[in-house]
């Protein structure tokens, strides 16, 4: 399965609103959160975004940002048909690449608690660093050998 990056647009904003709704509306609903396509737009619009494709076909997209002290990412969000693909784990790896080639100390996220893909993340070297009412606080020190 090869899969490609590619920087998004202005105009990928729809598809990956839409994605990240499908994809996490079950829980927001679970956890009593309500989601704003609004507060979605404006997130986009300050973070670098990247299109994760499939034979030149968005399959799904990761957001990220940063400072001194990491790479965050903010967003990591894969289309349901691609589910247990390789997708989600070949984004991380390109995002801990970018982390290890910025010479970030550390890359974070954070994901809901009862969200199977915390699994992924533990997979891939995250560790958890911290609990919020309803998220985990992940980590993977870049220093780290990927997994």
């Amino acid at each position: 399965m090869t899969f490609q990056l590619r920087k998004a647009a202005p105009e990928d904003l729809a598809f990956s609103r839409n994605l990240t709704c499908q994809n996490m509306l079950r829980y927001y609903i679970h956890h009593d959160l309500l989601w704003q396509d609004e507060a979605f737009d404006v997130a986009w619009s300050g973070r670098e975004n990247w299109l994760i494709l499939r034979d030149d076909v968005a399959i799904g997209f990761f957001s990220l940002s940063r400072d001194r002290r990491a790479l965050y990412i903010r967003e990591l969000q894969i289309a349901q048909a691609f589910h247990r693909q390789g997708a989600g784990s070949w984004a991380i790896d390109q995002v801990i690449g970018m982390a290890q080639e910025e010479q970030r100390p550390a890359l974070r996220l954070t994901v809901f608690e009862n969200n199977p893909a915390k699994h992924l993340y533990e997979r891939k070297g995250l560790h958890v660093q911290g609990e919020d009412e309803c998220f985990l606080r992940m980590q993977l020190d870049i220093s780290t050998p990927v997994l």
